[in-house]
């Protein structure tokens, strides 16, 4: 089956995009997957030597040779050292030395905003990583927009005209948190007209490029019309330089968690910008015991926590925390 067959049988938009990236022989299981399986692919698992490895919203599945999920390991497609040879061809397009600097952070954004992560041998220079060489494993991240997704939050987020209320959304991974957070981005940077809100203009750093999905600097993503992205770098960093020369009235960032992270952001509040951010955890608590977090939280900055978890699928809204009483505020 050649590529042209593959994307005509694929009508997921998102793995139409990736499969010109992954090797002829995994490309062609992928392809024999039922559309509605190909729909709910999360992540590519590709390890040389190892059983191939896809990660849906239900769990993890073994690909085996005949394209069919599987949960037995012996059943499973095991990954040669042409697949990935040929993975690293197709998503360096044949030149890994132009992309030494993303190697150096372990991942490459693709087209359409995917990201594959990516391990090997690290080559040093002065104890840091320069780049990444040997490459044995890929981790292929599916970027999906779910337009809408955020709607129900936004009664709760939103203080009248003014803006939002300073907001960190929480939760354990793949639990849909960046996906949230890129469509509450592109809704307030729009505007909501039916809530009577204008959209404000936003910061977003993209330290990963995995909300806005940059691909040679070009967000691949929506993130709303009024939003300026800065891509691949560092959170405390990227805050403090769009405060000063953007003039947002909100700033944004995935996981946040360093000290550097809650020194900038205390920064941005006494400049009255607002915040919206992510952060890794499973409850307030959790964060709590985190030192970095444990002052955001406890300091009453924030004014709206809200938990996501998987206990109705992914996304789902577990509660929203009013930051200042430590109240609940329920989940419609």
């Amino acid at each position: 089956m050649n590529q042209t067959t593959a994307r005509l049988r694929c009508r997921d938009r998102a793995i139409q995009e990736i499969l010109p990236v992954l090797p002829d022989s995994i490309r062609r299981l992928v392809s024999a997957l039922p559309l509605s399986i190909q729909a709910k692919v999360e992540e590519f698992r590709i390890r040389q030597g190892k059983p191939l490895i896809l990660g849906l919203s239900s769990g993890d599945y073994f690909l085996s040779p005949k394209g069919q999920l599987t949960s037995r390991r012996q059943e499973a497609y095991q990954v040669t050292p042409r697949d990935m040879e040929q993975l690293v061809e197709l998503i360096s397009g044949s030149s890994l030395y132009a992309l030494e600097e993303e190697l150096r952070n372990g991942f490459i954004t693709l087209p359409g905003g995917h990201r594959a992560g990516i391990t090997g041998k690290a080559v040093l220079d002065n104890g840091r990583v320069r780049t990444l060489k040997y490459l044995s494993g890929c981790n292929i991240r599916v970027s999906r927009e779910i337009k809408g997704a955020a709607t129900p939050l936004l009664p709760y987020l939103l203080d009248g005209r003014r803006g939002i209320y300073h907001t960190i959304l929480i939760s354990p991974p793949r639990c849909g948190k960046t996906t949230m957070l890129r469509d509450l981005i592109r809704q307030i940077s729009n505007g909501i007209e039916e809530l009577g809100f204008p959209g404000v203009n936003v910061g977003l750093v993209d330290e990963r490029s995995e909300i806005a999905g940059c691909y040679k600097g070009i967000p691949q993503l929506d993130v709303g019309i009024r939003t300026d992205v800065l891509d691949g770098c560092p959170k405390a960093q990227g805050m403090m330089m769009l405060v000063r020369s953007m003039g947002p009235g909100v700033i944004s960032a995935d996981e946040i968690g360093r000290r550097e992270d809650v020194e900038a952001i205390e920064e941005i509040l006494n400049a009255g910008v607002k915040v919206l951010v992510t952060a890794h955890g499973s409850s307030i608590a959790e964060l709590a015991c985190r030192p970095a977090l444990g002052q955001l939280i406890q300091a009453k900055w924030i004014e709206r926590i809200v938990i996501l978890g998987r206990s109705r699928g992914v996304g789902t809204v577990e509660d929203i925390i009013d930051g200042k009483t430590m109240r609940s505020l329920g989940v419609k």
